[in-house]
């Protein structure tokens, strides 16, 4: 086991839930502190029943928010659950009927509450069962998921006080931040952003958590000192991670190998990254015979009608071999689905009514035997 990758992998570890992961990785800590604090830059939250490693990312991405939550509302709710926590002693108990006139009445002068709509409700419930996920709430008596049926299900939870490390800790005040943009200034405005241990810590951090790394002209200084020092930086993450680091004109990525992956992994045996496997092969193909352009920095441009016609067009010739969900998939949910997932994974932006088609498009393409039966020639 990969000690420092389990940090990534993991929101936090708890001595109570996974005590043998919990020993495992605290009596590695000193074989990759160094990594951490000095290429990563993050901070170690370490107590005697969590580990946690704060992975404040290089810039924000879409793919970076909560996998389960839907809707704002959520992370509203959430950050008032967190508020309400914070008075609560360890172990202490509480009922959902308390707990929903508080974030009732926290909430109420900035979005309508209304908890006979079963969307609101649904939003409670998704927070809730996150936040039991990751151990900060225990049922004690009756289920979340019953609110979601029903207002005025009660039940009886056990705060276990680590709801108190959630929140990273900033060493300015933040209440006047008015975007993530903010959040991502305050790491840098009391250095020169372009030199020094900041530069470092945003290529390692870029390399580590993101599936890409892209810069838009030569002389970007992130740039020059991940081309400058490749090999160190190379060294750095495969002795530590694990993974090979590849640099190109304009993009670099950290890759693993396929017999020893960790977290989300694209490509997996799945419908969806299958599709978009194709989708890049057809769109290669489209560069090789011309009919795609290229610009200088290996990005293409494209209209939503251009990038639609990509998608179709790979639908209607591998249509059999697709699963019936996909083969019979709404055009406009087909697009928005296949978008959605190559956005996540930085194959692609949008830059106002056009679609931007990124360099790691290019890495990597599918295609089906010629002898594939459901091929039509």
């Amino acid at each position: 086991m990969n000690e420092v990758r389990t940090l990534i992998e993991k929101f936090w570890i708890c001595r109570d839930t996974d005590k043998e992961t919990f020993y495992k990785v605290k009596r590695d800590i000193p074989n990759f502190q160094k990594f951490v604090r000095e290429q990563l830059g993050w901070k170690l939250v370490h107590t005697e029943n969590l580990l946690k490693l704060e992975k404040r990312p290089a810039h924000a991405e879409p793919f970076m928010g909560i996998e389960e939550f839907t809707d704002i509302r959520d992370y509203c709710i959430l950050c008032v659950v967190l508020m309400y926590l914070e008075d609560k002693e360890d172990q202490e108990q509480f009922l959902l009927s308390e707990l929903i006139d508080y974030v009732e009445t926290q909430l109420k002068a900035y979005m309508e509450i209304d908890w006979t709509s079963f969307t609101q409700r649904k939003s409670l419930v998704r927070v809730l069962q996150y936040m039991e996920r990751l151990s900060m709430l225990r049922v004690y008596e009756g289920s979340s998921e019953g609110f979601s049926a029903e207002a005025g299900q009660e039940v009886l939870y056990e705060n276990t006080g680590y709801s108190k490390y959630f929140a990273t800790s900033f060493p300015t005040d933040i209440s006047g931040y008015e975007s993530w943009e903010d959040f991502e200034k305050a790491d840098f405005e009391e250095f020169d952003e372009d030199r020094g241990s900041v530069r470092v810590n945003r290529v390692y951090r870029q390399l580590a958590v993101c599936p890409a790394f892209y810069w838009a002209v030569n002389d970007d200084p992130d740039a020059l000192y991940l081309k400058n020092q490749r090999q160190r930086i190379a060294r750095n993450l495969d002795d530590n991670l694990g993974g090979n680091l590849d640099v190109y004109k304009n993009a670099a990525f950290f890759t693993l190998e396929e017999d020893d992956c960790y977290g989300a992994v694209h490509p997996r045996d799945a419908m969806l990254p299958e599709a978009v496997l194709l989708i890049c092969g057809k769109i290669q193909s489209s560069i090789a015979r011309g009919k795609v352009k290229r610009k200088e920095n290996e990005c293409i441009s494209m209209t939503r009608e251009q990038f639609a016609k990509q998608v179709l067009a790979v639908r209607k010739k591998w249509n059999s071999a697709w699963s019936k969900e996909f083969r019979e998939m709404d055009e406009k949910k087909l697009l928005e689905t296949v978008f959605a997932y190559m956005k996540n994974w930085m194959m692609v932006r949008c830059e106002e009514d056009r679609i931007i088609v990124l360099p790691a498009v290019g890495r990597l393409s599918g295609f089906y035997p010629e002898d594939f039966e459901g091929e039509k020639r």
